[in-house]
């Protein structure tokens, strides 16, 4: 598959850093399984990790983390 974004890459399999921000919350997940592409670095994450993802974002929010980093855990 090409990279939606650069449309010159190939998307492979391998792991992607995500960050995100919600209410004063900073989160870093490190080793996400992803679909990466082999020119950008762009990502893509399928609808299972990107529910496990959101759920540990939300986890870190509801615990009133400022800035939390985390690997994910498969």
């Amino acid at each position: 598959m090409h990279c939606v974004i650069c449309k010159q890459g190939e998307v492979r399999r391998g792991t992607a850093t995500v960050t995100l921000e919600r209410d004063g919350t900073t989160i870093v997940i490190k080793q996400v399984p992803a679909m990466v592409c082999d020119n950008c670095g762009e990502y893509y994450l399928d609808e299972a990790v990107t529910e496990r993802v959101l759920a540990m974002a939300e986890q870190a929010v509801s615990q009133g983390a400022e800035i939390e980093v985390r690997r994910f855990a498969a």
